[in-house]
């Protein structure tokens, strides 16, 4: 079974009313740890994992996942070695790997997608890569049996909503509200953002971008949500602990618990 296979089998064989996608900053506090962390979203109910790669210059994530990157960065992770926690974690759920155009121009994009393809990543996300420059990266994650899931966001015309959708395999990322990453209010309004995404793709919509309690989780699901990804709550908790992942694994479980 190929990654986009992956990625639709989990979206279909949901038994809550969205799939729950954790993410997880690989390589923090370090790798042993992260991928205990991600046995503990497993444990907790997550049907997918989003796997982070540290970067220097993450444009698109805000303060808490920054300084988790650049933690992992001085602790020494690499993409090399986040991709054995993705290795371990893709046995139990499909991994869909977020790093920046950088790591995959760094070692060549066919290289690069071989690499990940053969850790068992099922789909790749790049959030400062532009549509029009993303054919080479899409064509060789074809070839390689790797989703290419583009973003979407609130602010997009519908006529690039309708190129972004096309481009979708997998699901397609849709940003809830403009700006980073972050913890946000719970007084987002969601229906809006994935009914026009919805308009414009045949893939699973999950969302993303500031969904940091379970009730925000519930909400986007009862607003049509296919998915919801959670990341600066969790990496929070992850940096706040003493227990990483037993602490991040109890929170995972709420919100699995919200998405019932």
């Amino acid at each position: 079974m190929n990654g986009a296979d992956r990625i639709a089998a989990a979206f279909s064989s949901c038994e809550r009313r969205a799939a729950l996608m954790p993410y997880l900053m690989g390589g923090f506090p370090d790798l042993a740890i992260s991928l205990a962390i991600a046995n503990g979203y497993v444990d907790g109910g997550a049907d997918l994992i989003e796997l982070g790669v540290p970067f220097s210059d993450p444009l698109a994530d805000g303060p808490v996942i920054q300084n988790a990157g650049s933690a992992a960065l001085a602790a020494g992770a690499t993409l090399d070695g986040v991709l054995t926690v993705a290795s371990e974690i893709s046995a139990r759920v499909p991994v869909v790997l977020m790093c920046y155009s950088n790591a995959v121009l760094a070692r060549e994009t066919e290289r690069f997608v071989s690499d990940i393809a053969a850790a068992g990543v099922s789909g790749l996300i790049v959030p400062d890569l532009p549509l029009e420059e993303a054919p080479a990266t899409a064509e060789s994650c074809a070839s390689a049996g790797v989703a290419f899931v583009p973003l979407a966001a609130p602010t997009s015309t519908d006529e690039r909503l309708a190129q972004i959708g096309a481009a979708a395999q997998g699901f397609l990322y849709t940003v809830a509200v403009a700006g980073t990453t972050g913890e946000r209010g719970d007084d987002s309004d969601y229906g809006e953002v994935i009914a026009r995404v919805r308009a414009h793709t045949s893939a699973p919509v999950a969302l993303g971008f500031g969904i940091s309690t379970p009730q925000q989780a519930s909400d986007a699901a009862d607003a049509g949500a296919d998915g919801v990804i959670i990341g600066s709550r969790l990496v929070r908790e992850a940096a706040q602990s003493d227990d990483p992942a037993s602490a991040c694994a109890s929170l995972v479980e709420q919100f699995a618990q919200a998405l019932r």
